[in-house]
């Protein structure tokens, strides 16, 4: 089929920007550079790799899921089916961890991320601060070795431990930030998410059980623990969450310091400290 036709097909199917998404599948799985493509020198009918990535997409596989990566704070992530698709929402996080760390410089920054999937927080933050480094703990083994493929691929394998584990299962030290974007979605709602999210990411990264807040009784009960105390901690959380996570963080004798917005303008990182109540 040509070109047009499957930009159609595309479109009907509910896809935003058909043509993007044509160009990046011509170019990262059939290998066209970018002037084969704008000059429309491509073979009719298209190669069988990209039919079948089309195909996936009309049966609402994502597009990350399909290239098998996910660009992240400008940097690629490669992604399985253990982890979660890494997200723009989450890129909040990391502005707020930046904005910590410059205004409270360690010599050497040590960073615990928790639930780490593809590693895309830690690692993003080790990129960032020249120094940090970090250790990545999840449940997964699949997700765990994706993590590390992430490290190696960006040349942080030195700076970045991952260990399989749940929570702060295995970890003895104290670490000046602690980092996570646990599963906060309520089991209720898990049915209700659209296909592309409860069919294909991993349920173990979206259930946060029936209050959406077991993840984040776990993180609090054992923060203090593994906090230096001059330390922050960053969580994501669900756009419904603030109120919650308020009584919550007040439950466990913290601070709840600050609450950042995501580009939508909802509640999506909270900042947490404690020792200065």
């Amino acid at each position: 089929m040509a070109r047009a036709g499957l930009k159609e097909k595309l479109r009907a199917a509910g896809v935003e920007n058909p043509d993007l998404e044509l160009r990046i599948l011509l170019r990262d799985l059939g290998g066209f550079d970018d002037t084969a493509i704008l000059l429309g020198r491509i073979p009719d009918p298209l190669p069988a790799v990209i039919l079948n990535a089309i195909d996936q997409r009309l049966a609402g596989k994502p597009l990350s899921r399909i290239l098998g990566y996910r660009e992240f704070y400008g940097r690629r992530f490669y992604l399985n089916d253990a982890t979660l698709d890494p997200r723009a929402d989450s890129e909040t996080l990391i502005d707020a961890a930046l904005q910590w760390a410059k205004e409270n410089p360690y010599r050497t920054l040590r960073i615990l991320d928790l639930g780490t999937g593809t590693g895309c927080l830690l690692l993003t933050l080790l990129a960032e601060i020249e120094n940090a480094t970090g250790v990545g703990v999840d449940l997964s083994v699949d997700a765990v070795s994706m993590a590390q493929k992430n490290a190696r691929t960006l040349k942080l394998k030195s700076r970045a431990a991952f260990q399989t584990g749940n929570w702060f299962e295995g970890i003895t030290e104290s670490f000046d930030m602690i980092i996570s974007n646990p599963p906060y979605i309520r089991s209720d709602v898990i049915p209700d998410l659209e296909s592309n999210v409860k069919n294909h990411d991993p349920i173990l990264a979206l259930d946060g059980g029936m209050s959406g807040l077991e993840a984040y009784k776990i993180l609090l009960s054992n923060l203090k623990n593994h906090l230096v105390k001059d330390g922050a901690s960053f969580f994501e959380i669900g756009f419904d969450q603030a109120e919650d996570m308020h009584r919550l963080v007040e439950k466990y004798d913290m601070k709840l310091v600050r609450i950042y917005p995501d580009l939508g303008g909802h509640p999506r990182v909270v900042k947490i400290r404690y020792g200065d109540k």
